[in-house]
């Protein structure tokens, strides 16, 4: 079943039927051999490296058809182009850079934060150790700008600059998820910001950098900048779902992943923020943990009983209905810009995907 039921659709989806896997396959399909010229640039050992990180290659350095990942932001940034009436291929490399950016967080992120899975096969760091996850990450932020700056034009400087803030606001994020791991405590509000930077931002780049490259406007530009970020706060929200109650088959990742890692993830702070038995009891428990020296031993049977008592306390429900709400605040900035139809029901497709994925 759906992690979160579907939200009802809007007048633009009704109108057109929309093939979400097809738009999510245009995107990848378009952008990977982009993708793959780029990687390509690398020195050795780091172009299989980064091979075997977007599943190209095995460990053994053997073709895959791996899976590459859900492939929403290049869909995203070769749809926003379509928003200026230009040809999708104008997005792709805005959708490249973007994959870029976002594989250099998932490869420095699984080292700080110890994921020994992604995808369903082990992480870099531990094929190829934490040195070359660094290195391939930085370069492939690198890559990122180069991939855009060589077009030249005035419009890839502007589509840059969002790209680099982006990038900067995601970093960002990502520090303050790892400050959080160490704290009692975090704020709904405080959760929520680093959401934002950690995942709307990226997102927000991708929604509105395709259109950015065909020659948008800066308010066209910023309201679909809008539209990602509010479904990247969307996105998250689901993936905090996920990361505790999540079907490891379908994630790629261990059962209560989140949890062994201490996260305070959007389930979690709601859950300490409601009051309540179940929240204290929850709150004693986490601070318990905290101090332990033999938390990496527990059993499943632990990890359900603090999954069990999110839920009582209100912290599931909660972030499902603030997925929710996340995707109207999107899809209401989505109908503030001019565009085909057509194109506009794509962009409420993909946001529909989002909050009712399984992994």
């Amino acid at each position: 079943m759906p992690t979160v039921p579907p939200p009802p659709a809007s007048p633009a989806a009704r109108r057109t039927a929309v093939d979400v896997a097809a738009l999510l396959e245009r995107g990848r399909t378009l952008a990977t051999p982009v993708l793959r010229a780029a990687v390509d640039r690398l020195a050795p050992p780091m172009d299989t490296v980064a091979a075997y990180h977007f599943g190209w290659i095995d460990a053994q350095g053997k073709p895959t058809d791996g899976d590459g990942g859900k492939a929403v932001r290049p869909a995203l940034a070769v749809l926003s182009a379509e928003v200026t009436g230009a040809a999708p291929e104008t997005g792709v490399p805005g959708a490249v850079a973007v994959e870029l950016v976002h594989n250099f967080s998932l490869l420095h992120d699984d080292l700080m934060d110890g994921d020994e899975q992604r995808r369903h096969r082990d992480t870099v760091w531990k094929v190829h150790g934490p040195a070359q996850a660094i290195l391939v990450g930085d370069a492939l932020f690198a890559l990122a700008n180069e991939v855009l700056l060589e077009l030249g034009t005035a419009e890839a400087g502007r589509a840059t600059r969002r790209l680099t803030t982006a990038s900067r606001a995601l970093i960002d994020g990502q520090a303050q998820d790892i400050s959080y791991e160490h704290r009692d405590r975090v704020s709904v509000e405080e959760c929520l910001e680093m959401e934002g930077n950690k995942t709307g931002a990226l997102l927000a780049c991708a929604s509105s950098i395709g259109a950015v490259l065909g020659g948008a406007d800066e308010r066209t530009a910023d309201t679909l900048e809008k539209y990602g970020y509010h479904l990247g706060l969307a996105f998250q929200a689901i993936d905090d779902l996920l990361g505790i109650w999540g079907d490891p088959e379908a994630t790629g990742k261990q059962t209560w992943s989140d949890l062994r890692q201490r996260k305070k993830s959007l389930p979690v702070v709601a859950a300490l923020a409601a009051g309540g038995p179940a929240s204290e009891r929850l709150g004693e428990i986490l601070a318990a943990d905290a101090k332990s020296s033999d938390f990496a031993t527990f059993s499943e049977e632990e990890f359900a009983a603090r999954a069990a008592l999110i839920e009582e306390a209100g912290g599931r429900e909660w972030t499902a209905d603030e997925a929710r709400r996340q995707h109207t605040i999107a899809i209401d900035a989505l109908n503030t810009v001019d565009m085909p139809e057509q194109v506009r029901a794509r962009f409420t497709a993909l946001a529909d995907f989002v909050v009712v994925r399984k992994r």
